[in-house]
């Protein structure tokens, strides 16, 4: 029973920062489907359960670098996007409102987002034996749990956005950017 509670600790945590950024999508992309919302939330389950295999493999050879890297690394990735997103927010006229929902859904910037959401996971891959299941378990739980979690994110994120309105478009940046500088907090303390 401690080794299932531990799991899901584990993978409520490492899904908070992609529960974040779904809301955050799901605010600045008020007119997306509920497609685009499923296909960024299974994204993001994917990287979360491939990541912590893959740390899980190359534990004893590269820990090291991906600790001492990984805060830098999603830091640039999520300040990146979202400052494109505070540009786009300021810079896109109303009509744009469809592309924009393409352009924040897209094959490659959710991709980039699951990434940057998931490199935590990677350094916890090298803890998962200490967990007592098994790695293929672990990373099963983690997925699904990010993916729910993620889901759920986008689907409140769009939900608070369409009632707040256009003047929110820009928070989905401040919220990434918010989260890259708390990446490095953390690693610090």
């Amino acid at each position: 029973m401690r080794q299932v509670v531990s799991l899901l600790v584990l993978a409520v945590g490492l899904s908070m920062d992609a529960t974040a950024v779904a809301a955050a999508q799901g605010v600045a992309a008020r007119g997306a489907r509920y497609g685009q919302f499923l296909k960024l939330a299974v994204m993001f389950g994917l990287f979360q359960a491939a990541m912590p295999i893959l740390g899980w493999a190359v534990a004893d050879r590269f820990s090291a670098a991906i600790d001492a890297w990984q805060h830098w690394i999603a830091f640039v990735l999520l300040a990146g996007i979202g400052a494109k997103m505070l540009y786009e927010a300021r810079n896109v006229p109303a009509e744009g409102d469809g592309a924009k929902v393409e352009a924040a859904f897209g094959f490659w910037r959710v991709t980039v987002l699951a990434v940057a959401t998931s490199i935590d996971a990677l350094a916890a891959g090298v803890t998962l034996p200490t967990l007592g299941v098994p790695v293929l378990v672990a990373a099963s739980v983690i997925g699904v749990t990010t993916m729910v979690l993620s889901l759920v994110g986008v689907v409140l994120g769009r939900h608070f956005g369409a009632r707040v309105g256009r003047k929110l478009d820009a928070l989905g940046g401040v919220l990434l950017i918010a989260l890259a500088f708390k990446v490095l907090l953390e690693h610090r303390a």
